[in-house]
C-alpha cells in the first residue's frame, strides 16, 4: 500500500518530516518521500498534524487508474 494526506482546501500534501514531525509540501515530486505503507500511522499524521477545520482525505496510490479508482 502506498498512501499519501491530501488536504482538499489547498491540494497540498501532508508527509511525514524528520525535522518537525509532518510538514506541508505542494508537489508529488516533494511528497514521494513521504509515502506511508499503513492506513493506522496516515490517520494518525491526520489526527496530530491537522487542523479541526481542514478537509483531508487518505490517498491510495496504488488504487489510480484501476477499476476500483476513486
Amino acid at each position: 500500500m502506498r498512501l499519501l494526506v491530501q488536504c482538499l482546501d489547498t491540494g497540498r500534501f501532508l508527509v511525514p518530516s524528520v525535522e518537525c514531525g509532518a510538514a506541508y509540501v505542494s508537489s508529488l515530486r516533494e511528497a514521494g518521500g513521504g509515502v506511508i505503507s499503513d492506513v493506522e500511522h496516515a490517520v494518525q499524521l491526520v489526527h496530530d498534524y491537522s487542523d479541526f477545520d481542514q478537509h483531508l482525505q487518505i490517498v491510495d496510490l496504488d488504487r489510480l487508474g484501476t477499476v476500483s479508482d476513486y
